[in-house]
């Protein structure tokens, strides 16, 4: 039988007709308001790791099962693994690497993302209720990537929550106009709320097989209520269109074919840099990713859970969110990209941790230097070793 909920938020009624499932949906999420005129409700997943801190162990988790549905439906002989930003960079690739774990062959990951690289292929296409609607998906560099790229039979594309599907429709029709040798499709999420004659229509386009996973589905719908408080900001989340790939270092965007690893000599390195080894404070500590390169704060994370510390990880978004309901705290600042875009960090109260770990792919600009002062953070910023594509290195600084 299906279980209605009901959420008030300040901008708006929204109500959720949740099918039965095993895993409780206040476990897996949480509901705010987003100061937004397009789309003015969030739904807060309380296992992404990015808007609520989270475990690595209950990430990896969520990645594990999702992976496994998706390879106990069959992926066939090469799948492209597809992640979509800003906010599923990091679920996409946890559950790429978690299928690459269970077994998956001829495997390529890749992300979607705002940022401009000059001179590179891309498939272009909106995502209609974002705040930036102007994000792209880059052809691999590497020959053999670009190859299983144009010839992968099975495309997985994964995102947080679904709501119509539509961004997805106009991905995979972008897609197949580039690859006829697609055969199946599959749509991973934590949740989708898709109504089934948009999933239907998706799939009656799509031509062809079309899968379906998630933990928890349903309908949803919201009545608008107006506020003028809210629906009079404006918030800059256009970039200024200039190339990025110098500040770029997560290889998402261009292709990862196989799990990357982190140097064993990470927690050493930490020490060095200034957590203090013998410390009995029983705070958690808190690794937190920065925008679409979210991944590494995870890596780092569970190599630190394994080695018996508490640990929460998080991101920061530049998805503008009301305080209220299940965001309590919000703290903002300029972003690392060289976007004068404002990021935020919520539920983040620095005195529930024993020290912030901060993980960016870019150089330490003044953004990044304020924050760290702020908190008392280290830096952790992330590197590819050198003609070694999967395994890379994260250098630590505490100013």
């Amino acid at each position: 039988m299906n279980k209605t909920v009901t959420i008030e938020l300040d901008t708006g009624t929204l109500r959720l007709d949740v099918e039965p499932g095993h895993i409780p949906l206040q476990r897996l999420l949480g509901f705010a308001a987003r100061v937004s005129s397009k789309r003015k409700f969030l739904l807060v997943s309380k296992v992404l790791g990015k808007h609520y801190p989270v475990s690595p162990k209950l990430m990896s988790w969520s990645y594990r099962a999702l992976a496994r549905a998706v390879i106990k439906a069959g992926i066939g002989s090469s799948s492209l693994w597809i992640g979509m930003a800003e906010t599923a960079t990091g679920l996409g690739y946890g559950v790429f690497e978690a299928a690459c774990q269970e077994g998956a062959a001829n495997t390529l990951f890749l992300q979607t993302t705002r940022y401009h690289l000059q001179d590179k292929a891309r498939l272009e296409f909106e995502e209609a209720h974002s705040h930036a609607t102007d994000f792209f998906l880059y052809y691999p560099v590497q020959a053999d990537y670009r190859k299983q790229f144009l010839s992968a039979e099975t495309l997985v594309l994964i995102d947080d929550e679904i709501s119509t599907g539509k961004t997805f429709l106009r991905l995979i029709k972008a897609y197949q106009a580039v690859n006829t040798q697609l055969t199946k499709v599959f749509i991973v999420s934590l949740v989708n709320f898709a109504h089934p004659d948009d999933r239907a229509a998706l799939e009656a386009q799509a031509g062809m097989e079309v899968e379906w996973i998630c933990f928890r589905q349903g309908l949803l719908s919201f009545d608008d209520h107006a506020n003028a408080a809210l629906d009079n900001i404006t918030v800059n989340v256009s970039g200024n269109g200039e190339c990025k790939q110098q500040l770029l270092a997560w290889p998402g965007r261009l292709g990862i074919a196989a799990p990357i690893c982190l140097s064993s000599d990470v927690i050493e390195d930490l020490y060095q840099s200034g957590l203090n080894r013998e410390s009995t404070d029983p705070r958690p500590l808190l690794v937190l990713g920065t925008g679409e390169c979210n991944a590494p704060a995870y890596l780092l994370g569970r190599m630190l859970e394994n080695a018996d510390f508490k640990v929460k990880v998080q991101s920061t978004t530049r998805s503008p969110i009301h305080v209220g309901n299940d965001i309590a705290l919000v703290c903002q600042f300029k972003d690392n990209y060289q976007d004068n875009i404002t990021n935020f960090i919520y539920n983040l109260n620095p005195a529930h941790y024993r020290d912030i770990i901060l993980c960016h792919e870019t150089p330490l600009g003044p953004e990044l230097i304020d924050r760290l002062h702020a908190w008392h953070a280290i830096s952790a910023r992330f590197e590819l070793k050198q003609h070694d594509e999967n395994h890379a290195k994260l250098h630590f600084f505490r100013p």
